[in-house]
């Protein structure tokens, strides 16, 4: 089950890298997207500030990809592969993290997590934000 602090410590899947955030709205504002990087990669986020957000560990083995508008940075381990957060486009005081790479938290946690609907982002389109839809984990007994 989810702590429910603000504060949250996490890595990549190897461990090579290293971080530790305070969550903006904490775990009451999980998000998924089905923008085209998003919908290959499938993670759940979480937000924080730029400012709470800091590489403990391992901040050579980051890499970076941008694409399209080259807005947002997506960071991923170079060793294994792992996506572990983004600089949001939408919100670029903000990065976008992985709850997959957080300590103790699962993207399987929550029964519901709403799809925001980046095909169609609101910085291309009219500033409104969309929902494209939502995921529901249902667990089996």
């Amino acid at each position: 089950m989810i702590n429910n602090s603000d504060d949250v410590t996490g890595q990549c899947h190897c461990g090579c890298v290293r971080f530790e955030a305070r969550l903006n709205g904490g775990f009451e504002k999980v998000l998924r997207c089905n923008c085209s990087i998003c919908r290959m990669r499938g993670a759940v986020m979480v937000f924080a500030r730029l400012d709470d957000f800091r590489i403990t560990a391992g901040e050579e083995c980051l890499s970076t990809y941008d694409f399209n508008t080259h807005a947002a940075e997506h960071y991923f381990c170079s060793k294994c592969g792992i996506y572990t957060h983004h600089q949001r486009r939408l919100d670029p005081t903000q990065y976008a993290i992985n709850v997959a790479c957080l300590d103790g938290v699962s993207p399987y946690d929550f029964d519901e997590v709403p799809v925001l609907d980046g095909v169609n982002h609101p910085l291309d389109n009219d500033g409104t934000v969309r929902m494209a839809g939502t995921v529901r984990f249902i667990r089996s007994d």
